[in-house]
């Protein structure tokens, strides 16, 4: 009894994924809970595992297809069903046509051969589900006719398929999933919010002092680093607490306040942007902050990222600073209304007391929703954030 792989529920706003690749070939069997196909969706890269041991029968979406949510990825058939073996007895060939030269080799004429055979249906139904073009197989006949033998091993040691193509001087790489998905709502958020940043600077060095009297403490409390970020993290809901407006977001006609703080951390990775989520932070120590953009950022490299993982962000900062940014106009993540930038941190001159100090400094960027936060708010929310940075005591204590 054969049943079909069918595109699991992935989230409320999405409808569709892309097939990115077959982890498991037709004819090759598996166990159950065991991972048959991987697809991409416009936030994150899943898995579809195997509901029952069996064996892959058909696959109705090649790599590259989209597909609906709910729709039917492959067919899998129990694990004593084999894909039929027996050939039936050939049609009459076609006369292969005599070359105009005689400069052709012996391999041209096998592979032409192949081309202009007549195909058992197993070997064409196999060629026609993974998109095979049968002159590219070797064959194992003296004839050049391909048999389900030649077709399975060319699929279980498939050539190295080079996605790219060259025209002239260029490289034409086709965009991923994520990628136009980040493409279209960078754009949509610039179409549709009034979009400004305001920019202050920050002197990291009480952070940095605080940094180094108790990294090997937090390591040994928490097993982990005590970063930056759980730095800006606190400062950030505690500004929000403040700022209302930029914790907010316009639904419709309306403005909904947000009475909760998920913050979400902005994650590079080889496939594009992504957004995890740190939820109800204003809860979290710097110690469960820190653990969990660990956590986070693991599972963004890896692909792994769910999307509970990625759902429901009031407000989010950007760390272009571990890439060497110095200042970047950061763009909003729609629906929210406000996004914080950081930057690099380097040693300046600046006036301390009268008196010019070298500091390390770090500008600071936030880019807000001109709809719903006036300019005096997004100035005030800045400075606030920044006076908390240059007091972390402040940040402790809650004040």
């Amino acid at each position: 009894m054969s049943i079909e792989l069918i595109v699991p529920t992935l989230g409320e706003s999405i409808t569709e994924a892309t097939v990115s690749k077959w982890l498991k070939k037709i004819g090759e069997s598996f166990e159950a809970d065991e991972p048959l196909v991987e697809i991409e969706t416009d936030k994150i890269t899943v898995e579809v595992p195997a509901p029952s041991a069996g064996v892959l029968s058909e696959i109705k979406v090649k790599e590259g297809n989209d597909v609906n949510i709910g729709g039917v990825l492959g067919i899998i058939g129990e694990s004593d069903e084999t894909i039929p073996s027996k050939e039936k007895k050939p049609l009459k060939t076609e006369v292969v046509k005599e070359e105009k030269t005689k400069t052709k080799t012996d391999s041209d004429n096998q592979d032409n051969l192949k081309k202009d055979s007549k195909l058992s249906p197993s070997v064409k139904k196999i060629l026609e589900e993974n998109n095979l073009d049968s002159s590219k197989i070797k064959s194992s006949r003296e004839d050049g006719r391909l048999t389900k033998a030649d077709v399975i091993e060319h699929l279980k040691n498939p050539p190295k398929k080079n996605k790219k193509s060259t025209v002239g001087k260029e490289e034409i790489v086709p965009m991923s999933k994520i990628r136009r998905t980040i493409a279209i709502r960078l754009k949509e958020a610039q179409n549709t919010a009034a979009i400004l940043t305001t920019f202050n600077e920050v002197d990291m060095s009480q952070i940095i002092k605080v940094r180094e009297a108790k990294k090997e403490d937090f390591i040994k409390r928490y097993d982990v680093k005590l970063g930056f970020m759980s730095f800006f993290i606190k400062a950030s809901v505690m500004a929000l607490q403040e700022y209302s407006a930029v914790n907010a977001e316009i639904r419709d006609e309306n403005i909904v306040y947000k009475n909760h703080f998920d913050i979400g951390i902005a994650v590079g990775t080889e496939k594009g942007l992504v957004v995890p989520v740190l939820k109800n932070a204003d809860e979290m120590t710097f110690g469960d902050i820190e653990k969990q953009i660990v956590e986070l950022s693991s599972k963004a490299k890896k692909g792994t990222l769910t999307m509970d993982d990625l759902s429901g962000g009031t407000f989010t900062i950007s760390n272009g600073g571990v890439y060497g940014s110095m200042l970047s106009t950061p763009i909003i993540n729609r629906p929210q209304s406000g996004i914080l930038g950081m930057h690099n941190i380097l040693k300046r001159a600046v006036v301390v007391d009268d008196e010019i100090a070298i500091r390390p400094m770090m500008y600071l960027a936030f880019s807000y929703d001109h709809r719903i936060i006036d300019g005096k708010e997004s100035v005030g929310f800045l400075i606030k954030i920044k006076e908390l940075l240059e007091n972390p005591s402040s940040i402790v204590l809650g004040i």
